[in-house]
């Protein structure tokens, strides 16, 4: 394992530091800011701001050039994650586009898709969102309903998507359609690209608990798609949806416990301002979630390092997933914990606001289910790690 980076990636850090410090307005990083806006002003700043720091030369950091990418390292990466969650940076507003989207056109799309689509997708010019889950096919996603009928050089599409990131916002979706009549399971399925804004596509916003909308539900109704807008094969969207998720996977964690160790840092100032930094339970609390993240911290570099030497992840990646998810939970259970009655009041004082830590502890009761269950990750580190049965 290697804890450290080269000078031309430091460099890279200190250019990139100083652009942020330089680009992003005080009043951004200041707490409740981005809550107070309407759902469309926050994703129009946040789609402006990213534009501008793609015409810098700060996206795309690990892409070949010849895409419009940096051509930058592993550890660049890293350091991009970090130095953007250090300086509160505006969250991505094409984040599924860029992680999943991107790396497998890439990696298998013609000639005409990698032109067309990457480009603009860097620049922000085009929001994407995926279409993975559906009422039916929610952890079974062999089980998708939504079907494609050839007619000519289309396909007509008919079926319902849920729990949609950018639905509302998308321009296009990438999505799994059941293109073969008579097909189950993982056959006859096709990874389509759709254009959203055509008649016979609906998406609609759901509100969360927390009362933001981050996601929605698309409706396809005779929706059409040219069959060239298929990424890989016809008949073969599993094997690309699996190629697709991926890059996901290959995530070192590094962004992930640079968050979490300034979340730690933030509870552990609440409950000294609350009294509970004397009470012997509550600090061992604390202590077992910063060993936890300081554990999140080597296991990334080691995830960082290998990736570095070229190395396939295989079912690291699955403990990847189930440390820094199950890590964030606990880290916002002992927030409950720690302030007891208190945690469940925005205000219990008028000078102090919880909202924010409390938006945290509800999104962490769902990282440990989406991206692939902890129950899902544990059976395949059972099976593939430590060769116990199925």
């Amino acid at each position: 394992m290697d804890l450290s980076y080269t000078a031309e990636e430091e460099q890279f850090r200190e250019e990139l530091r100083t652009w942020l410090a330089a680009n992003i307005p005080d009043e951004w990083t200041q707490p409740g800011f981005w809550r107070a806006l309407d759902d469309d002003e926050s994703f129009r700043l946040r789609r402006d701001w990213e534009a501008s720091k793609t015409a810098a030369g700060f996206s795309g950091i690990e892409w070949p050039t010849e895409y419009g990418g940096r051509g930058g390292t592993p550890g660049m990466k890293a350091i991009y994650d970090e130095e953007m969650v250090r300086a509160r940076a505006p969250q991505t507003v094409n984040v599924l586009g860029l992680t999943f989207l991107a790396p497998t056109i890439m990696a298998i799309g013609t000639p005409e898709q990698k032109a067309e689509i990457i480009g603009p997708m860097l620049r922000n010019e085009v929001i994407w969102c995926q279409g993975f889950s559906e009422p039916g096919a929610g952890s079974d996603l062999a089980a998708v309903a939504t079907r494609g009928v050839r007619d000519g050089d289309d396909y007509v599409v008919n079926g319902q998507k849920i729990w949609t990131t950018n639905a509302v916002h998308g321009d296009k979706i990438f999505t799994i359609v059941r293109t073969e009549p008579g097909s189950e399971r993982h056959k006859g399925l096709s990874m389509m690209l759709i254009d959203m804004d055509q008649p016979g596509v609906e998406a609609r916003p759901l509100k969360q608990m927390s009362g933001a909308s981050e996601f929605g539900e698309v409706f396809f109704t005779d929706a059409r798609v040219p069959a060239k807008d298929c990424l890989g094969e016809i008949g073969a969207g599993w094997r690309t949806a699996m190629l697709l998720l991926s890059f996901e996977r290959g995530a070192s964690g590094v962004g992930q416990y640079t968050e979490f160790r300034r979340q730690y840092d933030e509870i552990v100032a609440e409950a000294r301002r609350f009294g509970r930094s004397d009470d012997p339970v509550a600090r061992q609390r604390l202590a077992n979630c910063l060993v936890e993240l300081e554990c999140l911290r080597y296991h990334a570099m080691h995830i960082l390092t290998q990736v570095e030497q070229g190395r396939d992840l295989g079912s690291e990646s699955s403990m990847t997933k189930l440390q820094w998810s199950e890590t964030f939970q606990d880290l916002w259970e002992a927030f409950d914990d720690v302030l007891g009655p208190e945690a469940s009041l925005a205000r219990p004082r008028p000078d102090v606001d919880l909202t924010p830590f409390q938006h945290q502890a509800m999104w962490s009761r769902s990282v440990t289910i989406w991206g692939g269950s902890s129950q899902v990750q544990r059976n395949i580190v059972a099976e593939r790690v430590l060769g116990l049965p199925r």
